[in-house]
């Protein structure tokens, strides 16, 4: 996390934080711009524009029942949002400034379950239940996409991939992703 006195760098200089699947990041610093790729994954940028503090999730499936274990919560938007919100209040952010883009959700297999469709259902639902208003963002299609998101000031940038890089992701996911055990034929991406 990235919430101890902004570093100096010079004028236009970005840093930029990557967030993989099953983290999370946080910060203030007006350099900072968080990057994620997202193909059913959703992403949830979540931040208090009047403290300029935000942060980013990325998560895998929406949640389980019967609750998970250690690392496997990672994978769930469920974890992943209560990590991203509890983070923000403890930085300084209020519950009742929050708003949220959200991100991903696309169905990259026709003939497979569209858990990007339930991805994206659940993280609507959640803010619902948590009176965090969705201000803006892109759920579903069929593409991948590369999202940046400056988290001090809520800016966000997509870029759909075209779909040679949509084959260069999907490539990429089956080899980074391992299955739990207890899931069944479901296959990750």
């Amino acid at each position: 996390m990235n919430l101890g006195p902004s570093q100096s760098f010079a004028a236009g200089r970005e840093r930029t934080v990557h967030v993989g699947q099953g983290e999370f990041e946080v910060s203030d610093d007006p350099n900072v711009v968080m990057t994620t790729v997202l193909g059913s994954c959703v992403a949830a940028c979540i931040r208090d524009p009047a403290a300029g503090l935000g942060g980013i999730n990325h998560f895998l499936l929406p949640d389980r029942e019967g609750g998970f274990e250690g690392e496997e919560a990672r994978r769930y938007g469920v974890h992943a949002m209560e990590m991203l919100i509890n983070r923000l209040l403890q930085a300084g952010a209020r519950r009742d400034r929050l708003e949220a883009k959200l991100f991903g959700g696309a169905c990259l297999f026709q003939r497979l379950k569209n858990i990007g469709a339930d991805n994206a259902a659940f993280a609507t639902r959640f803010l619902g239940a948590e009176g965090i208003p969705v201000r803006g963002g892109d759920l579903g299609g069929e593409r991948a996409r590369r999202i940046r998101y400056w988290p001090a000031t809520g800016q966000a940038f997509q870029r759909l991939l075209d779909p040679s890089e949509d084959q260069i992701f999907i490539r990429e996911q089956r080899s980074a992703v391992k299955a739990p055990v207890d899931q069944g034929d479901l296959e990750l991406f």
